[in-house]
């Protein structure tokens, strides 16, 4: 499916609302537009929806049949690998690179929940309750069944669009669900190529439905609709609270993988060269735009000076550029809007005082670019450093101890990720059991495997995603009782 072919894809998707423009955000020029679907669409696929979960065509399929198409997706999408990284490389302006080497990682989802297909399987008990109407036991026979939800909406954000589609769509297939999906209004390209994969496999019509819209229009909607019986949203927390609050009329059960500010602690006694590679990667790469990114760097004092200077360094290293440009690392920011966020959270941090090492600017250029940002001289209490900044910019801070370090790193309301750099073992494991993260790694960053659950404790996140926790969110528990 060449490029052409996807914009006029989306283009011709029926719609209500706005006309919503593509940018692309290395240029800042028009890809193509498209119209808002409206909550008129939501009504419509969720009716799609609930009329294929019920005819069985999918949710009663036996799971080896459905882990024959999951396999077939994951295949198809190996076959067309380069063009689902160009298109995501284009829309959310991240290095070629980058996008070529997740797209192993895209398809062995749908391969690693087709393994889970056959093993959707309940407990059996053999028990003896108190007898009603005498002292007598009564033996049972009990087991659980484990159902799919019907009606499942799944958002996903634009940071990593087809990433976050293929975590969110396999393990809901493999359960059995029918999905209303909705990719973000800046990078929905990405996700129409994939819809037109899932249907070349053979899941069958309505089980799949692509929406494609503002959230606030086509999101809402979703979340809010009364035949959706559950909701995965990833994205941030702001966004995260107002769709537990459009889940309470019906109590539709949430996923929500939201924001983070991620502390990374580096002990005076870390392997200096791995620490002052990897923590610079772990917040620039992609120009900050993760959740898992390590915005928060706290150095032992004695080694705080040295990684002030190794980071700063790494970002003035760091070649920022349009997809193409050779040797680029990291890409623009996904729109003016969030350039504007990012430039506005560093230039009220230059009016409260804090030190600019390096960065703190937009590149004289056409894009969305802002310099690596590295800042020190940080109070605790700036907006800056409370709020998930979404943008390459790192605070540096000192401790002295462990356990002022410790306190430091879970002084925030977010708990997605954390990291620890030390060679002591005893320590290693205290990080780990002390620091409040859904994901804590020592001696490493950025690290990934689809069977390591992942999720975020506080206000980071409900649920885990990956791993059997993955599928088991798209799954209900009933007991069933038999009185022998």
């Amino acid at each position: 499916m060449t490029l052409q072919a996807v914009l006029d894809d989306l283009s011709k998707r029926p719609g209500s609302g706005e006309v919503i423009p593509i940018i692309n955000p290395a240029t800042e020029e028009t890809i193509t537009e498209f119209t808002d679907c409206g909550p008129e669409a939501v009504d419509e696929a969720a009716a799609r929806a609930k009329a294929s979960f019920e005819s069985g065509a999918w949710s009663q399929l036996p799971g080896r049949e459905r882990a024959k198409v999951l396999r077939r997706i994951g295949q198809l999408i190996d076959e067309h690998a380069e063009e689902f990284a160009q298109l995501d490389s284009l829309n959310t302006g991240m290095p070629l690179m980058q996008a070529q080497l997740q797209m192993s990682t895209v398809s062995e989802f749908f391969r690693y929940y087709a393994g889970w297909c056959t093993k959707l399987n309940g407990v059996a008990y053999d028990v003896k309750t108190d007898g009603i109407a005498s002292d007598a036991y009564v033996d049972m026979h009990a087991y659980t069944l484990k159902e799919p939800y019907d009606v499942v909406g799944l958002i996903f954000p634009w940071n990593g669009p087809i990433f976050n589609a293929s975590a969110k769509l396999a393990p809901a297939l493999a359960a059995g669900s029918s999905l209303l999906v909705k990719p973000a209004e800046e990078t929905p390209l990405s996700a129409v190529l994939l819809d037109r994969l899932i249907h070349e496999a053979g899941v069958p019509e309505g089980v799949v439905n692509l929406l494609t819209g503002y959230g606030h229009t086509a999101g809402a909607a979703i979340t809010a609709h009364p035949d959706v019986e559950k909701a995965a949203f990833t994205g941030s927390t702001e966004v995260g609270k107002e769709i537990v609050r459009a889940s309470a009329d019906n109590l539709k059960k949430v996923t929500l993988e939201l924001g983070g500010k991620s502390p990374v602690l580096i002990f005076d006694d870390a392997d200096m060269d791995k620490a002052l590679l990897m923590a610079p990667l772990g917040i620039f790469v992609h120009s900050g735009q993760g959740c898992v990114c390590g915005s928060r760097i706290f150095a032992q004092r004695g080694v705080y000076d040295q990684v002030v200077a190794g980071i700063s360094t790494m970002a003035n290293t760091f070649k920022l550029g349009a997809p193409s440009e050779e040797g680029c690392v990291s890409g623009p920011l996904i729109s003016h809007k969030q350039l504007t966020r990012v430039m506005g959270f560093i230039d009220e941090g230059k009016s409260d005082g804090v030190e600019v090492v390096t960065g703190g600017y937009r590149l004289g250029r056409k894009g969305y670019f802002v310099h690596p940002t590295v800042l020190t001289n940080v109070d605790t209490k700036m907006r800056l450093y409370q709020q998930e900044i979404f943008g390459p910019v790192v605070t540096i801070l000192p401790f002295d101890d462990e356990d002022e370090g410790v306190a430091l790193a879970n002084d925030t309301t977010y708990g997605l990720a954390a990291t620890a750099w030390t060679q002591n073992v005893g320590r290693a494991h205290r990080m780990l059991k002390r620091l409040h993260a859904g994901s804590v790694q020592v001696n490493c960053q950025l690290v990934f495997d689809h069977d390591v659950p992942f999720g975020g404790h506080k206000q980071s996140g409900w649920g885990h995603e990956f791993g059997k926790e993955g599928i088991d969110i798209y799954l209900k528990t009933k007991s069933a009782w038999i009185q022998l």
